[in-house]
């Protein structure tokens, strides 16, 4: 275990709300190539409680993978309570999560597909890509990468790249992800109108090459923050709780939890949860916690200790007894597919 440290081996996944959980992995399988369901779990989560109206709430979970490259989604829904979702609808710039980002090898391509799928192409700007969105109102922006676990996958899409997440004051939020995430790298800074609002972008790209277990898998990654110029941004999950509709988290997995959370109180955004010793899902176990960025967006952090290759066969990974820096063997994470 790293002692005086922490590594971030990459964007683990995207956590995203919905009414039906099944029904939308589905539809990312279909359009995203999330094809590999790691886990799916029922149970209660007892330790959000501070982010669900005070109380734990019962729910269902699948994290599904695309093994061509990217992180997962968390697809995450209530089972005791009727979700909410965004009042108003979740526009750019407003403070939270505005879209996940997800990885492709030609936008045309990719463009031809979606729209051979009934999808609209929103916001299709040259050298950064363009917008989708799910049957559930969630915004995807689709941008080239050339940083792929299996570069010869005929999927034309991988997983999650990044983000892009809305901010009040950009001088406040930059250090932050700069300094506790270690997007170190500021590729562009600019001002753009879309759909005549004023907006202030800045992009966020890591310099080291992340390590960990999983982390060739995870590929690089990106952060993209945007602050809304012209009108008073709305919160994302005002008046509503973790799980309802929407992207309720971004995830990284990490390793060394303890020397994270001493770096996360010196820059004054505290562990707000914290499993301690570990949680287990069921079909994989680990060490989660939880921090908020300046505007409160909700940042995970998973130091995974378990995943299960083939759940029946009772065959796990065992991640606590490797070196947490090293790779896993390639064929060890394209075992993972078996679970499809």
């Amino acid at each position: 275990m790293i002692k005086d440290n922490y590594l971030i081996s990459g964007i683990q996944q995207m956590g995203v709300g919905v009414h039906n959980a099944d029904e939308a992995f589905q539809w990312y399988r279909e359009h995203f190539g999330m094809d590999v369901p790691i886990f799916k779990d029922s149970g209660e989560a007892t330790l959000m409680a501070e982010y669900t109206g005070g109380k734990p709430h019962n729910r269902y979970a699948i994290l599904a993978m695309n093994l061509a490259g990217g992180g997962g989604f968390e697809i995450w829904q209530f089972t005791d309570r009727e979700n909410q979702g965004p009042k108003p609808e979740v526009l750019l710039g407003d403070l939270g999560i505005n879209a996940a980002k997800i990885k492709c090898k030609n936008l045309k391509e990719t463009k031809a597909f979606l729209e051979s799928k009934g999808l609209t192409i929103y916001h299709d700007t040259p050298g950064e890509g363009f917008y989708v969105k799910d049957p559930y109102n969630n915004w995807f922006q689709l941008v080239e990468s050339t940083s792929w676990f299996n570069a010869k996958s005929k999927k034309l899409t991988g997983g999650i790249h990044g983000a892009v997440v809305g901010v009040s004051n950009l001088e406040v939020s930059i250090p932050f992800y700069q300094k506790v995430l270690k997007y170190d790298i500021i590729k562009w800074d600019k001002e753009v109108t879309i759909d005549g609002n004023r907006y202030r972008k800045v992009l966020l790209a890591h310099t080291d090459v992340r390590k960990g277990a999983f982390s060739e898998l995870f590929c690089k990654t990106e952060i993209e923050l945007i602050q809304s110029l012209d009108r008073k941004p709305n919160k994302t999950y005002e008046n509503r709780y973790w799980g309802d509709p929407g992207f309720i988290h971004l995830c990284f997995d990490v390793i060394g939890m303890d020397f994270l959370k001493t770096v996360a109180d010196k820059n004054q955004t505290p562990f707000t949860v914290d499993s301690d010793n570990s949680f287990d899902m069921g079909e994989a176990a680990g060490r989660f916690s939880y921090i908020e960025d300046p505007d409160g967006t909700l940042i995970e952090f998973v130091e995974t200790h378990k995943v299960p290759i083939m759940k029946k066969w009772g065959l796990y990974f065992n991640l606590k007894k490797r070196n947490p820096e090293k790779p896993l063997p390639r064929f060890m994470v394209k075992a993972l597919g078996l679970s499809k």
